[in-house]
């Protein structure tokens, strides 16, 4: 049994791995050579470009549904509309081009273009609708903050801010397989356990009984999957797994765009934020646009695009029932560097927090005199949540530097600065200080 575990769950990560890979790559590329002004600048105005945009932008951004939450609350402080924000906060949790390409790794061309159509789509309407339901009103100019840049907004040489290109480089490699991996490495281990469970004690023909009520079949993974937390990538071996068991591809589609777009979490950080009516908009808009193109690939598409080749266990399986007898060397080699790369994300984040440092975060200073405060705050769940607490903090007058420590919520902070501002600035995220 354990063997048949082990290699239904290696057979899983071969597949992914290389794609993965690619996608960590391309994110951390996008993370080191595309200013974070690029997006802020385009979300000001209420409307259908500025909602648009923020789709756009953020479909390719590999942000997770924790992660996306203070990202898109800094975005607003800055000034972007609530439809804007509501868009960037449907998009981009969803896709993401690590999860487009583990999606096409593992679930076929088809899936990997809908999944992301979806998303676009579904992020401009619910934008539209928060724009009308919220009166298309901007926040006051009084309550934005910079959102550019890191703790380095603090007064200081321009010259220490600019990077040179061998510099961002290393950024692009230490955000993509370092911090991202940190973020999502544990999320992404456990979607492959959950489908290698699922692969191996759910029967073939378990969900065939929904096959005649596709509707059926999305409100129950419906219910299932909006308060749950799932990571974009992570959702993707689930899926599989429930689709080689009986589940309709449009079922399983939904479950790509509510699992991940949505939890418990996020909608209470939503309501916090941008009050009642607009979080109802929000979810209702990932949930509508998950059952209308759900309906849409079991009614409308050739079945032929969706099928999945099923996943074999055995102790020399390749990756699918229709690969070479053995893994290809390449899937085997990045699944091996997948393996060591997760390993290694996961120790620093869970073992190695007293230690790190953000990449960015290079003009963090030692405590050296008493003006000190420690605020405890709860909901950081990634290095994005630490990120968005040390720039809110940082742009506070007075502010000498900023230390965040992920694993215990404490954020440490040095300077003259008023406890009820630093708290204020946080909770404006969607955190809770104390």
């Amino acid at each position: 049994m354990i063997t048949e575990f082990l290699a239904t769950f290696w057979a899983m990560l071969c597949e992914m791995a290389p794609y993965l890979l690619l996608g960590f790559l391309f994110a951390g590329m996008l993370h080191a050579f595309l200013p974070a002004s690029f997006y802020n600048r385009h979300l000001g105005r209420p409307g259908f470009w500025s909602v648009a945009k923020a789709a756009m932008f953020g479909v390719p951004l590999p942000l997770c549904s924790c992660g996306v939450i203070p990202t898109a609350m800094a975005l607003r402080r800055e000034g972007a509309s609530k439809g804007a924000t509501v868009s960037f906060l449907i998009a981009t949790p969803q896709t993401g081009v690590d999860s487009i390409a583990a999606t096409y790794s593992m679930m076929g061309l088809p899936f990997a273009v809908v999944r992301p159509v979806a998303a676009l789509i579904t992020a401009v309407f619910g934008g539209i609708a928060a724009d009308r339901s919220s009166g298309r009103s901007l926040p006051g100019g009084d309550a934005a903050v910079s959102s550019e840049g890191g703790c380095c907004d603090m007064p200081q040489p321009k010259a220490s801010a600019k990077r040179s290109f061998w510099q961002r480089c290393r950024t692009m490699f230490s955000y993509g397989f370092g911090e991202m991996l940190q973020d999502l490495g544990l999320w992404l281990l456990l979607g492959l356990v959950i489908a290698t469970v699922i692969t191996m004690a759910v029967p073939d023909d378990f969900f065939a009984r929904f096959s005649s009520m596709p509707l059926l079949g999305m409100l129950l993974v419906l219910v299932v999957s909006v308060p749950m937390y799932l990571c974009a990538t992570g959702s993707i071996p689930i899926a599989m797994a429930l689709v080689m068991k009986g589940l309709t591809p449009g079922a399983a589609l939904v479950m790509l765009m509510a699992g991940p777009a949505t939890n418990i979490a996020s909608i209470l950080m939503v309501s916090r934020v941008l009050g009642r009516r607009v979080t109802a908009v929000y979810v209702g808009s990932i949930i509508a646009g998950a059952i209308a193109f759900g309906l849409a690939i079991d009614y409308l598409l050739p079945a032929s695009w969706f099928a999945i080749a099923p996943v074999v266990s055995g102790a020399h399986a390749g990756c699918t029932a229709h690969a070479a007898p053995e893994t290809p060397w390449v899937e085997t080699v990045s699944g091996i560097v997948m393996c060591v790369l997760l390993a290694a994300g996961l120790f620093r984040r869970h073992m190695g927090h007293h230690s790190h440092v953000h990449p960015d975060s290079s003009c963090q200073q030692p405590i050296i005199n008493d003006t000190v405060m420690k605020i405890k705050v709860s909901g950081m769940m990634c290095n994005h949540c630490r990120a968005n607490v040390e720039k809110a903090v940082a742009a506070l007058s007075g502010v000498e530097s900023v230390n965040v420590d992920l694993q215990s919520g404490i954020v440490t902070v040095e300077g003259d600065v008023d406890r009820q501002a630093v708290i204020d600035a946080i909770t404006s995220l969607g955190y809770s200080a104390e």
